[in-house]
């Protein structure tokens, strides 16, 4: 008998990676579950796949549980559920204003992925996978981008504790630190962005380290080496190096 379709709910579906992971595993007969916050990317993103769509925030805990039910109750229990929303945007301490959109990214970028998960968890079966995107960022704190490393480095700490929480039930969570995607997010960055890759080679190495039940993979193989060298570069030159490196616009993407 031909092997079941894989059942795979993507959060922040409707442009960038998580549009690129759905076609991805549409490509391969996937049954999908896709949030996003613009029902109009939404659909695009599932034209022409076996998919389901939720308008909803990953920030708004009841939306994804919402969002998760309508799916079990449709489709089943997800063999692979994909945490890809977040927010990337400049921040300064100093400046009051920037204070809500600390709480905006923190509360996407790390509580997102609780809301994404946790409703499914208590269903899915031995040998699912949650797979969370980390990102380099949070090797580092990079000036400028104060809540958007915090939240990474946040993030691959708590995927961490989940994995070994999880392990006893055969669930895998996978960790995904990317670099440089090319996505609406990064082409407002106003700076030279190595080894960035197109969204598309971006999903399908996601889903890759995915199928391998990776715990913790930096793509490309590049920034693994850049990653590598940033977390051990002492304090004294990492400063000097980054002090004055180019920053983030700021403001809250629409």
């Amino acid at each position: 008998m031909p092997a079941a379709p894989l059942k795979v709910f993507i959060t922040g579906a409707s442009s960038g990676l998580g549009a690129a992971l759905a076609r991805h595993y549409g490509a391969r007969g996937a049954q999908l579950g896709l949030v996003g916050r613009r029902i109009e990317g939404l659909h695009a993103t599932a034209a022409g796949l076996d998919a389901r769509v939720y308008c909803a925030d990953v920030r708004d805990a009841a939306a994804l549980q919402k969002a998760a039910a309508a799916f079990l109750e449709a489709v089943g229990a997800p063999d692979v559920v994909i945490a890809a929303a977040g927010i990337s945007v400049g921040t300064l301490t100093e400046t009051a204003a920037d204070a809500p959109v600390f709480r905006a990214v923190m509360d996407a970028n790390v509580l997102g992925l609780v809301h994404t998960f946790q409703p499914f968890i208590a269903s899915m079966q031995k040998g699912g996978v949650l797979c969370g995107i980390s990102s380099v960022a949070g090797v580092r704190g990079l000036p400028g981008g104060g809540a958007y490393s915090a939240s990474k480095a946040a993030a691959t700490v708590y995927l961490e504790a989940l994995r070994l929480e999880l392990k006893a039930r055969g669930i895998a969570v996978v960790t995904v630190a990317p670099g440089y995607i090319d996505t609406p997010m990064t082409r407002v960055n106003p700076y030279a962005m190595p080894f960035r890759m197109s969204a598309e080679t971006a999903g399908a190495r996601v889903a890759r380290c995915i199928a391998r039940r990776r715990a913790y993979a930096v793509i490309p193989w590049q920034m693994a080496w850049v990653a590598a060298a940033l977390k051990w570069l002492p304090n004294p030159l990492y400063d000097l190096l980054f002090e004055k490196a180019p920053r983030k616009p700021r403001g809250l993407p629409t």
